[in-house]
């Protein structure tokens, strides 16, 4: 749910525009104001799953995300669709990092790598499918159902959830308090930085584009400051001594961007430029989605064989030779000659680099930090995404009502596809210098001891009569730990 709107927004923008009358600046609003609460609170998020419950707190997130989708499907105007979707990124927050923790937590050892594969496999189509889907619905019953088909969706995962899914949590975290201050500087930072990007391309006045740089880079240097010295931060700064998790983390901010900037501006381009209709440019991007599906789980069990050093090199690489190709795209071009080479080969650098990478974080760090973890990299990725969106239209010179000019689009396009490319290049170099295969092989290939002997504490049920006993901690009532 949270992936699949993080994209299907994007093909909606021009009608969203026409219908409410919005300026380019608003709608990259309504893609940020998403972006902004769900980068800003995703560290609390899985900070809360690992106290409360990562199950508890994966079903009131969908709960959450429900509810504010219904309230984007009935906004009037654009100022009102802007603050639900902000709500939105609330309940994406809380459901987002749970969800590859309770994967950690809950599979089979020898499992994990596929598990983990699958989950990034999954996440990456949702990704890739909301502009398929959101083209089917935007031409038929209308753009907002884009949100009020999430209200449906969460009734069944929650469903599915309470009846499924096992518990888990962090037996430490009770006593750890939540970093409220953290969070809240975290989100000035991104607020004022993205207000000041937005500003500029909307040709807003300087002081206010000053006033609003300067307020979000202090409270950038405040949010750091105050995590080095908390006891309990909500950013631990301690994790990124490690280099395995900041260079991946690092790539995993560019590789993010290179993304979103691709699947906010294509739709675009294949709308505005090229004359397709929404459908038509969701069906554009489907063999990402098929290569995704296809390919990401046996990514991750290849990265587990040989180690992730030569996905995570040879994945972006691709991705950015798949991107490059997007300058044949331009008023006239043909789909098959043009349009499906760059997505397939788009598609194939993904499906390399999305299950490695992920499945390379979490290796990075003990069980017990897995929703930390999990948490950290969501971030790093929701970020990439929102700095991108609000930087790319005024860095590649598109603002005002230029969305709707096909000659403007094709132009700001095309500088965005070598930016973009840049990105992904820059990601395979880190890669290749900083990931040394003989430092993460052993980590990905060592198989946690079992469950109800991990750190993450799920609590085991009673005995069952004739049921062998399994090694582990009592707490002197019969529940094993």
């Amino acid at each position: 749910m949270a992936m699949l709107d993080g994209t299907v927004v994007n093909v909606a923008l021009p009608r969203m525009g026409r219908d409410l009358h919005a300026s380019l600046s608003a709608l990259q609003w309504v893609v940020n104001a998403y972006m902004l609460t769900l980068s800003a609170l995703l560290l609390l998020g899985g900070a809360l799953g690992d106290r409360l419950g990562r199950k508890r707190t994966l079903v009131l997130g969908v709960a959450w995300f429900a509810v504010a989708s219904a309230l984007c499907g009935i906004a009037p105007n654009d100022a009102t669709l802007i603050a639900a979707r902000a709500l939105q990124g609330v309940g994406g927050a809380l459901l987002t990092p749970g969800s590859l923790a309770l994967v950690r937590s809950t599979f089979h050892p020898d499992d994990q790598s596929r598990a983990v594969g699958a989950w990034s496999g999954l996440t990456g189509v949702a990704g890739a499918l909301g502009p398929f889907l959101g083209g089917w619905l935007i031409d038929g019953p209308g753009w907002r159902w884009i949100f009020l088909i999430n209200v449906p969706i969460g009734a069944v995962v929650i469903g599915i959830a309470l009846r499924h899914v096992p518990e888990s949590r962090d037996p430490e975290a009770a006593d750890k308090p939540f970093d409220v201050l953290g969070a809240c500087l975290g989100a000035l930072f991104l607020a004022g930085v993205s207000y000041a990007l937005i500003s500029a391309s909307g040709h807003a006045s300087t002081a206010g584009v000053a006033v609003s740089a300067v307020c979000g880079v202090l409270a950038g240097i405040a949010f750091l400051m105050v995590e080095r010295r908390r006891t309990n931060p909500m950013l631990p700064l301690s994790l990124f001594h490690s280099r395995l998790f900041s260079a991946t983390n690092a790539m995993t901010l560019c590789l993010y961007a290179g993304i979103g900037g691709v699947l906010f501006l294509l739709p675009v381009q294949l709308q505005t430029a090229l004359g397709y209709d929404a459908l038509q440019a969701g069906v554009a991007t489907l063999p990402i989605t098929v290569l995704m599906l296809l390919l990401s789980a046996r990514a991750g069990d290849l990265a587990r064989r040989i180690g992730p050093t030569l996905p995570l090199v040879a994945g972006p690489l691709i991705a950015a030779i798949g991107v490059l190709l997007m300058l044949r795209v331009h008023p006239g071009s043909g789909y098959a000659p043009d349009v499906l080479p760059a997505v397939v080969v788009l598609g194939l650098g993904m499906s390399l680099f999305v299950a490695p990478l992920t499945a390379t974080v979490l290796a990075s760090v003990e069980p017990v930090h897995a929703g930390l973890a999990s948490g950290v990299n969501n971030t790093a990725a929701r970020i990439g995404q929102f700095l991108v969106v609000a930087a790319l239209p005024l860095a590649v010179g598109l603002s005002g009502a230029a969305y709707t000019v096909p000659s403007a689009v094709n132009t700001s396009f095309h500088r965005a596809v070598i930016g973009c490319s840049a990105l992904f290049a820059l990601a395979s170099l880190t890669a290749a210098l900083l990931i040394r295969p003989a430092a993460v092989r052993p980590r990905l290939a060592k198989a946690p001891e079992p469950l109800c002997r991990s750190n993450m504490a799920a609590t085991c049920p009673p005995l069952e009569p004739g049921e062998p006993e399994i090694p582990g901690e009592e707490d002197g009532q019969g529940t094993r730990k």
